[in-house]
């Protein structure tokens, strides 16, 4: 603000703009004198000779009228324009320089609220809003970098081993397989990213379609196979038929593939797994149940947020950006995901979508 004020220009530009008003003020007040004489005078009997020699008082009366004016109208706008102003131009230099915690405090309290304070309240919301945002950002950023970090660590120390001399076929192998698999991880990790970065900026619009959820689901299960083979896991389903559903198949691959594999990853060998499918009053349900290590409440409470890992024992098998996605996929798709679960009882996720955008299968 005091370079604005010290600059030239400004400077130049404000005396202008105050000559023309005690101009435009006093033009204003001759024109009413004027009117004046020529409405009351005339009826009076006044000596024209007087009237001329009194020309210049009454001039010079209205040219100290005129700034009397121009001086009071200036201490009003100092005290009820300018200083909120310069108040508001004041925070927004410090919102401009990426201090969020600014707040402005009201001009007027109670009722006696005028358009100022309509503005500075927009202003205090606004930048709440934003300190949220830059937290948010701040977090993700932090979360991210720590991410990114670990599997790269991983590669470059694999790397570093897969190049010391006398290594069996069998370790390099083995050092090539773990490099593959972080290397994998991460390539994972940023797609995930990248899908949640535009979920969340409305970057991607539903395609809807009609569509079987049940074929869906199924082909869904065939594709982890190998996997719950491999743990010797018992899956068992439940679909009722008929269930046409009216959403975007791709958006909800996501969702059934990172139910899948997060029941497979937390279910010990020869566990259970359910999938379920089933018609309720308004909505159309699938359950994905499972009998692995289960979470606590307070960890319930928090596993649909970005990079949140309950289990630290599985850290190295995702990224904590599954259930973000699902969550952000869900409020699209205008349906709600709820969790019942109990540390070493297993976890059931339930997935309902309203039946106004469905229609039934014959």
């Amino acid at each position: 603000m005091n370079r604005t004020v010290r600059d030239p220009g400004t400077l130049a530009l404000r005396i202008l703009l105050a000559l023309r008003k005690f101009v435009l003020t006093f033009a204003l007040i001759c024109l009413l004198v004027t009117c004046s004489f020529l409405l009351f005078l005339r009826s009076m009997a006044l000596d024209p000779l007087l009237v001329r020699e009194n020309a210049w008082l009454t001039f010079l009366n209205i040219l100290l009228l005129t700034a009397l004016l121009c001086i009071l109208d200036s201490i009003r706008r100092a005290m009820v324009l300018k200083r909120p102003v310069r108040q508001i131009l004041r925070a927004m230099e410090r919102i401009q320089a990426g201090d969020f915690s600014v707040r402005i405090a009201p001009l007027h309290g109670g009722r006696h609220v005028d358009e100022f304070d309509a503005i500075i309240d927009g202003i205090n919301r606004m930048t709440q809003e934003l300190a949220g945002v830059e937290t948010l950002r701040t977090d993700f950023v932090a979360s991210v970098s720590h991410e990114l970090k670990t599997p790269l660590a991983v590669i470059k120390n694999d790397a570093a081993m897969l190049c010391a001399p006398g290594l069996t076929q069998e370790a390099r192998q083995a050092y090539a397989r773990a490099i593959a698999g972080t290397s994998q991880r991460l390539a994972e990790l940023i797609t995930n990213i990248l899908r949640l970065n535009k979920l969340e900026n409305q970057q991607i619009y539903p395609n809807a379609a009609d569509y079987d959820l049940g074929e869906q689901l199924c082909e869904c299960l065939l594709a982890f196979e190998e996997s719950f083979t491999g743990k010797r896991l018992d899956i068992h389903t439940g679909f009722e038929d008929g269930v046409v559903i009216h959403a975007d198949a791709e958006l909800l691959s996501l969702v059934w593939n990172n139910l899948f594999s997060n029941a497979i990853k937390f279910t010990p060998p020869s566990g259970r797994i359910g999938v379920t499918l089933t018609r309720e009053a308004d909505f159309v349900a699938v359950c994905v149940s499972d009998t692995g290590c289960g979470m606590s409440p307070d960890v319930g409470r928090h596993i649909f947020e970005k990079f949140y890992q309950g289990d630290a024992s599985h850290t190295a098998q995702g990224n904590g950006l599954g259930l973000a996605l699902v969550r952000r996929v869900i409020d699209i798709l205008g349906g709600e995901i709820s969790v019942v679960s109990h540390p070493g009882e297993g976890s059931a996720f339930t997935v309902r979508l309203p039946m106004s955008s469905m229609t039934r299968g014959a």
